[in-house]
């Protein structure tokens, strides 16, 4: 393929600059300059017309084809070969044996000259590369651009006398046109077809595949020997399709004429193209699917095609989406528009198979949903056991506007082939209105198409005109067979338009004058295929008004059923939550300790220890990490000295022995951005690499414990692990950030998913996000984790104490979220296990360290990991994660002998530590806030009665205007109102001044800031308010 691609680029050149020279030859008007931009759709340039074709003579011919030769030399080549093929290059040869070979015994060709084979097949592939840039793509007629030279006819020197001359196109391992069992064929008719294949209503991109095998597979599919034909029966069902689609929008538009919901029409062949591409998806094998979309057109989606029951879809254009009676399960959270809700369906397929659809719920943030939907589909691979990843697949609809301009298209796409996150490819398809909101293409990208951020994975394109839904439909059914064929991304641009404006009550010709005056006159799609087959005589008239009066006979039932339609118990979680509870159901508190099925063995951290400190004997890994391993085991073995990363593996592996999925992706997991975790080990010698989690349990399969550096992507491998956690709450899934500070790279995730989800659509994960921040010194960028952000999306009340029953999880089930900044390894493993061992999820947001991954003072006993009573680490509140950890365990119920309680979280309390101990203030009690949200009212208040003289402090190392500080203050205050303790100037503040910056950039400032910070905190006299 490399020779045939590099003789095609090298003779066009050559052909170019000799037919410009000829005298035969008229130069094209207007031709395309070189180096030209390419153009988008509605560009001011003028279409020219092509020129007469003008013969060229051979002996004009004298620039190279591959070698700078002539075509003399081609006739040296052709008599050196026909005597000895073996002394010419392997590429020759085969252009010799196939067009010399075999034009020599086809009848009627004789005089087919090499360089006209040559010619012609540059011709061929000219429709190939660019065939789509004369394709008839826009249903308004408006487009305006350049067709590209390389397909004029003249420019190959063939005349009106060679039309009717036959040629013979054969070559070696081609497919398509260029194949060698098609038959010999006339000019005219390689032209007619090349016209029907390429410059018809589909324009195909797929040239710039550098598979051969892919293109062939194209080609054959594409450069068929009869144009493509539907069965009576099959344009029946588009066209029943077809109707509900455009009548749905109909019935909308007239029963709520100012309501919005962001309709389809001008893109109604979206529906019957879906529903062919999930029919021909389910004959391929394909048992669930997972959508993601944008408003526009998603009603129509959702009663169409994931068959939402239609009296609810009305029932919600009224405001009925409420449910009336009580009892569990009735929880709807706040809400959200119609037009942004997702649902799920079993769906019957045209071929008698059934098919699983689920729309995931989104934002108006455009093309947000896009890695969520992808990490869902990965979860159903993973669960279902789809090792081929045949049976899942995800279909995402886009607009043009948002393809071209989302980055997180991007992020989204480049997941598609790595290992940890491909789905085997994923469906794209664009709704391509020709303006985005209100601004033109020309506007809004700088390519030619939307979609040409999709060849950088090298993914073919169809584009086709949404007026043509035959076309429609057969680009939808051709992705789906690549798709299924070849496990990749493939892209449906459908040609549209928006009949209305962004939503139905804008205004569009304020922008668009020209293009709206068109679409005023324009008739529907359905118009058009109804036209087209009545014409035919494909069908009658009482055929079409039999349809038409079937849908709407329907659409007007559901309507006035709709009137008292009252949503049932709320189907709000999956077959895999079955049994978790909604927010107002009550759940109880267990312990995390590793007491597994009820009873109570230590014995198992010390076996799961001793298995992830454990390399093969003939690994040769790092001098430095072999030390690592060895202290590891040395720590399991004494019991003592546990750190942070052996806490979290000890986590992760009791987990897998429960039989969870534990799955932690990000930039750098495996190492650990810190060196600190190494989950994967690499053999200095042969570069294999060895996952002890791996190999916890016998038979592990592979895939139960999943670390994975991911690529350099905060919101798209963000929103993927969010989507993977939604599938099934039986597992543990991770997103760690390189350093929390980076975490706001993914702040929509966070924003309109993560914080708001549950609340927006019932859909509950506890997915895990691992920040890792802390003020050492290194700069504004790495310091913060922004903790503040996370705390005030937090929806607890802060001057309402809820119930804080110690056995029920009532407040934590009713908060949005969690977010914790532990202090001690096995507050850390706990606080993981405790995702998982409860009835109910929900996100958890770990204010990870770095100081503290190697600090001498952060370690814990092995007994605090287990559940026996008396071991060291049980107290009163049993083995689990400790919300508030108290100051010292010898104290009594009452201290009065304190004089100031310093209440502080993360790594900060270790140095306030060293300094109590440096200033011998034992007056000074330290308790540690390790759960900031929800906060630990009960605790608080425990500690306030506990301390009765104690001046309150709260300390942070962040600036005032950040950290916890905004979000706890009301909350001690309510804390000590409740208990009759003083007034909100009663609690002082320690830590940096307000700041613009997280943190200074000089490390000498840095050092002078945190003495004052632990000056001020230990000073013997009172602390001024605020600070």
């Amino acid at each position: 393929m490399a020779w045939f691609r590099a003789a095609s680029g090298v003779a066009r050149l050559a052909l170019r600059r000799n037919l410009a020279r000829s005298p035969y030859h008229v130069a094209r008007a207007g031709a395309l300059p070189r180096f030209r931009p390419a153009r988008c759709f509605h560009s001011t340039q003028l279409r020219r017309a092509a020129p007469v074709p003008r013969p060229v003579p051979l002996s004009r011919l004298t620039d190279s084809f591959l070698d700078g030769t002539s075509s003399v030399y081609l006739e040296e080549l052709q008599r050196a070969w026909e005597a000895d093929p073996s002394s010419v290059d392997e590429s020759w040869d085969n252009f010799f044996r196939n067009f010399v070979g075999q034009a020599a015994t086809s009848p009627g060709i004789s005089g087919q000259t090499i360089q006209e084979s040559m010619r012609l097949l540059l011709l061929v592939r000219a429709y190939q590369v660019n065939g789509h840039m004369k394709a008839k793509l826009d249903p308004l007629g408006l487009e305006e651009r350049e067709i590209s030279d390389d397909l004029d006819l003249a420019l190959y020197g063939f005349t009106e006398a060679d039309l009717d001359r036959e040629f013979f196109l054969g070559v070696w391992r081609m497919s398509g046109f260029l194949s060698e069992n098609r038959p010999v064929q006339t000019l005219r008719s390689i032209l007619e077809r090349l016209e029907q294949a390429y410059c018809g209503t589909v324009g195909y991109e797929y040239m710039h595949i550098p598979n051969r095998d892919q293109c062939n597979w194209l080609r054959e599919r594409i450069e068929t020997v009869k144009p493509r034909e539907y069965s009576q029966e099959r344009r029946q069902v588009i066209l029943d399709r077809l109707t509900w689609s455009t009548l749905f929008e109909n019935f909308l538009a007239t029963k709520w004429k100012a309501a919005k919901r962001f309709g389809l029409e001008g893109g109604e062949t979206l529906i019957p193209g879906m529903k062919e591409m999930f029919d021909r998806a389910a004959d391929l094998g394909v048992e669930s699917i997972v959508i993601g979309m944008p408003h526009r057109g998603r009603l129509n989606v959702l009663g169409n095609v994931v068959r939402k029951p239609l009296r609810q879809i009305f029932s919600e254009f009224s405001g009925g989406t409420k449910p009336v009676e009580e009892g569990e399960g009735l929880y709807t959270g706040t809400g959200d528009v119609k037009y942004h809700l997702g649902t799920s369906y079993d769906r019957p397929t045209r071929g008698g198979k059934m098919i699983h659809l689920s729309l995931v719920a989104n934002p108006s943030h455009l093309e947000a949903v896009d890695p969520v939907v992808v990490g869902k589909a990965r979860a159903k691979q993973y669960y279902s056991n789809d090792i081929e990843r045949t049976r899942n697949m995800g279909v995402l609809i886009h607009g043009d506007g948002s393809f071209a301009g989302q980055g997180v298209v991007y992020e989204t796409l480049h997941l598609s082939a790595l290992p940890n996150y491909t789905t085997g490819g994923t469906i794209h398809i664009v709704v391509n209105n020709q303006v985005a909101f209100t601004t033109d293409p020309k506007c809004g990208r700088s390519s030619q198409y939307c979609t040409d951020v999709a060849k950088a994975l090298s993914a073919p394109i169809f584009h086709v005109n949404g007026d043509d839904v035959e076309a429609v439909v057969h680009v939808c059914e051709l992705a789906a067979e690549w798709r299924q064929t070849f496990h990749s991304d493939v892209v449906v641009d459908v040609v549209c338009y928006r009949r209305f404006g962004h939503n139905e009550i804008d205004e569009p010709s304020f922008t668009q004058p020209k293009m709206y005056r068109v679409i005023q006159d324009h008739p529907s799609a359905l118009e058009l295929y109804e036209k087209q087959l009545l014409e035919s005589e494909r069908i009658s008239k009482d055929d079409v008004d039999r349809m038409r009066n079937k849908v709407s006979t329907i659409l007007e039932e559901e309507f006035i059923n709709s009137k008292d339609y009252v949503p049932r118990k709320r189907d709000w979680l999956s077959a895999y939550w079955a049994g978790f509870k909604s927010p107002e159901q009550i759940s109880r508190i267990r312990n995390t300790g590793t007491g597994l099925l009820h009873s109570v063995k230590p014995e198992i951290l010390k076996r799961v220890g001793q298995a992830i400190t454990t390399l093969p004997e003939n690994f040769k890994p790092h001098r430095a990490i072999k030390r690592i391993f060895q202290q590891r085991a040395e720590m399991i073995e004494s019991e003592e000295g546990i750190d942070w990363a052996l806490a979290e593996a000890l986590a992760f592996a009791t987990l897998i022995v429960e039989g969870n999925h534990v799955r932690l992706s990000g930039q750098d997991v495996e190492r650990g951005t810190f060196s600190h975790r190494h989950a994967v080990v690499h053999d200095q010698e042969t570069g294999e690499m060895y996952c002890p989690l791996d190999h916890i349990i016998i038979n592990q399969d592979e895939e139960m414990f999943t670390v994975s550096n991911s690529s350099l992507s905060e919101f798209g491998v963000l929103g993927f692990e969010l989507g993977y956690s939604m599938e099934n709450p039986n597992s543990l899934v991770l997103w760690e950030a390189q350093f929390g500070d980076f975490a706001n790279g993914a702040q929509v995730m966070f924003d309109q998913f993560l914080s708001s989800g549950e609340a927006k659509w019932l859909r509950q994960t506890g997915l895990a996000v691992l920040l890792p921040h802390g003020y050492d010194g290194q700069g504004p960028e790495h310091s913060s984790g922004r903790v503040e952000r996370f705390l005030q999306m937090s929806d607890d009340n802060p001057y309402i104490i809820p119930e804080m029953d110690p056995t029920l999880r009532k407040q934590i089930q009713e908060c949005n979220w969690q977010v914790v900044n532990v202090t001690t390894p096995a507050n850390y493993f706990h606080v993981l296990r405790r995702q998982l061992h409860r009835d109910f999820r929900k996100p958890l947001i770990v204010m990870s360290p770095k100081n503290l991954l190697r600090h001498k003072d952060c370690k814990s006993h092995l007994s605090e990991f287990d559940d026996v009573l008396g071991h060291p680490g049980f107290d009163k509140q049993g083995t689990r994660f400790k919300r508030l950890i108290k100051d010292r365990n010898d104290h009594k119920e009452i201290e009065e002998g304190i004089d100031r309680l310093i209440l502080c979280s993360g790594k900060v309390y270790y140095e306030l530590d060293e300094a109590r101990k440096n200033t011998k203030r034992n007056d000074v009690a330290i308790c540690r806030v390790e759960q900031l949200c929800p906060f630990p009212y009960d605790l608080i208040q425990r500690e306030l009665k506990r301390y009765p003289n104690a001046e309150i402090v709260w300390c942070q190392e962040e600036p005032m205007n950040m950290g916890a500080y905004s979000y706890v203050n009301p909350r001690i205050y309510t804390a000590m109102r409740a208990i009759s303790r003083g007034n909100i100037e009663d609690i002082k503040y320690v830590g940096r001044a307000p700041s613009a910056a997280t943190a200074t950039g000089f490390l000498s400032v840095h050092v002078q800031e945190q003495k004052e910070i632990l000056h001020k905190a230990m000073q013997p006299q009172p602390i001024g308010f605020p600070f």
